[in-house]
């Protein structure tokens, strides 16, 4: 079964925050205007779907008439594991860029590390790891 995938409504920053989780994540953008799918509930150069397909997969639309935008209390997306631990510590600085640190990426009393940093478009993110899973440490603590 594919896991959920973030789909998030803006108040017209939909192809700004493509881009911006491009830069972070890598991967390719895919995004149709109101017009094009012939809606006429938006503006018609505001995005009516856009797709982010990579390391991560998110989804985004810029809010139309009669939605609001996104807003999230007690929402936390996880990417503990889900890639080698440079990536994730670079996801981490990147997510980080015009956000705000929760939580110091650290190493924790049980062995991992996590933290936890808000995006500029509000999403709360927790990336972690374990010790001993990155190609590059492990490499090291081989030639020592």
């Amino acid at each position: 079964m594919p896991a959920p995938s973030l789909y998030l409504h803006l108040p017209g920053t939909a192809a700004e925050a493509l881009g911006f989780y491009r830069g972070v994540f890598g991967g390719t953008v895919e995004q149709h205007t109101f017009a094009q799918f012939g809606r006429t509930d938006g503006p018609g150069a505001a995005i009516a779907h856009g797709v982010l397909s990579g390391a991560v997969d998110l989804f985004v639309t810029d809010t139309g008439d009669e939605e609001e935008p996104f807003v999230a209390r007690g929402l936390m997306l996880a990417l503990l594991g889900t890639a080698e631990p440079t990536t994730l510590r670079t996801w981490f600085a990147g997510l980080a860029e015009g956000g705000e640190v929760v939580d110091e990426l650290q190493r924790r009393p049980w062995g991992a590390s996590d933290g936890q940093v808000r995006d500029r478009y509000g999403v709360l993110w927790l990336i972690g790891y374990q010790h001993g899973t990155d190609v590059a440490e492990q490499a090291a603590s081989t030639e020592g």
